[in-house]
């Protein structure tokens, strides 16, 4: 573990000790921004996927406790969130 840490440690040196740091704050500035787009993708496609099935899925998952439906959702807000970030990362 800590030769991970190390290796980390010197990865991240450079950006650290740029001049005035900007590298640095440029980076977090994309990191927010990109994931700022990215949950505001997930929104509107979650917000999608409610208004395009034919049945109220809310309604469904909290109040007749329909579990195969719950995992139908979870697999496809994580499908969306996987192609989101390969989106985002390049």
């Amino acid at each position: 573990m800590s030769g991970l840490l190390s290796q980390v440690a010197l990865a991240i040196s450079p950006v650290l000790a740029a001049e005035d740091g900007s590298l640095l704050t440029e980076h977090i500035v994309a990191a927010v921004v990109f994931a700022v787009i990215g949950l505001v993708v997930l929104a509107l496609s979650i917000f999608l996927m409610s208004k395009l099935m034919p049945l109220p899925f809310w309604k469904e998952i909290e109040e007749d406790q329909n579990t195969a439906l719950g995992i139908l959702c979870g697999s496809i807000i994580i499908g969306i969130s996987i192609i989101i970030a390969a989106a985002i990362h390049g």
